[in-house]
């Protein structure tokens, strides 16, 4: 079973190096984009592990579907009652019967093991988490608190129209309609984040697409989730359980920048939130200017 595992992730692996493969790829995506079929490209391991297993059982599903139907074609076809007036009264097929209750067998055994696999991995971070942040939702908001030794905390809701000159986000392709936040989350790249997540009022749901994390936000209750970003950029998620009728209006973001600046970020943003966000902003534009020159 193992050893099948591996050759499919070798398989699946090889896929990826074609160039149309690769050119979907590098494209930035921490957000949505129009039209999209497919998973958000990952920003952890986690969701690499969860995007490897989707084409994994595609391997299993497409021919599953094609099979069964082929067998329906030719049963409406071949035993119609007009091509078969006198149907058979055969009522046991031992060797039927064994290929269909092996045949699923088999195949869930080589979906289960993977499956249990990144099931342990998402609840078991690879490390102490050097960062715990709790997000509370609200209708139709989120509060964040960073717990740390002085705890900072901040309301994050989604960024109104005409917020957006006096933000600094007038770039709506950065800072996309429905999704771009006032104040957003912000973590260390390659650190192991730590979300505790609950809600005030009724149901919420926390997800990030590109993380592979999503967990309800229960009143009276705290789920845990955790991830440990590997690239930086700015990204998107939504709150994934209908809690009312502005659901559609509770965005979350979540900015992942060097160490470095998520200090200088932390230390600023203690007495003025909204002065750090905007000396973030400018030092992730400046940096992605001088490497856009380099290139």
């Amino acid at each position: 079973m193992r050893e099948t595992i591996v050759v499919m992730k070798r398989f699946l692996a090889s896929l990826a190096a074609t160039p149309a493969f690769l050119a979907a790829a590098s494209a930035y995506a921490a957000q949505p984009e129009p039209w999209q079929a497919r998973f958000q490209p990952a920003a952890t391991a986690i969701m690499e592990q969860i995007t490897w297993f989707e084409q994994y059982t595609l391997w299993f599903i497409i021919p599953i579907t094609l099979l069964v139907l082929i067998l329906l074609a030719v049963v409406i076809i071949r035993f119609r009652a007009s091509a078969n007036p006198v149907p058979s009264r055969t009522s046991h097929n031992t060797l039927i019967e064994v290929i269909w209750t092996v045949g699923p067998v088999v195949i869930l055994l080589f979906l289960a093991v993977p499956s249990f696999q990144l099931l342990t991995a998402q609840y078991t971070p690879p490390e102490e988490p050097s960062l715990t942040i709790k997000a509370t939702g609200n209708q139709w908001n989120w509060d964040y608190e960073y717990q740390i030794e002085e705890p900072l905390t901040f309301n994050s809701a989604m960024l109104q129209e005409n917020a957006r000159q006096a933000a600094g986000k007038e770039d709506v392709k950065a800072y996309p309609r429905l999704l771009a936040v006032d104040n957003e989350v912000v973590a260390p790249v390659n650190a192991t984040v730590r979300i505790l997540v609950t809600a005030t009022d009724v149901i919420h749901a926390f997800a990030m697409p590109a993380f592979g994390i999503k967990t309800d936000a229960v009143p009276g209750r705290i789920n845990e989730i955790w991830f440990k970003a590997t690239k930086e950029g700015l990204y998107y998620g939504q709150c994934s359980e209908l809690c009312g009728k502005d659901h559609a209006f509770m965005p979350i973001a979540i900015r992942i920048v060097t160490q470095e600046q998520y200090d200088t970020w932390l230390t600023a943003a203690k007495s003025d939130l909204s002065g750090a966000n905007r000396a973030l902003m400018a030092a992730v534009d400046t940096n992605k200017k001088v490497a856009d020159a380099g290139q």
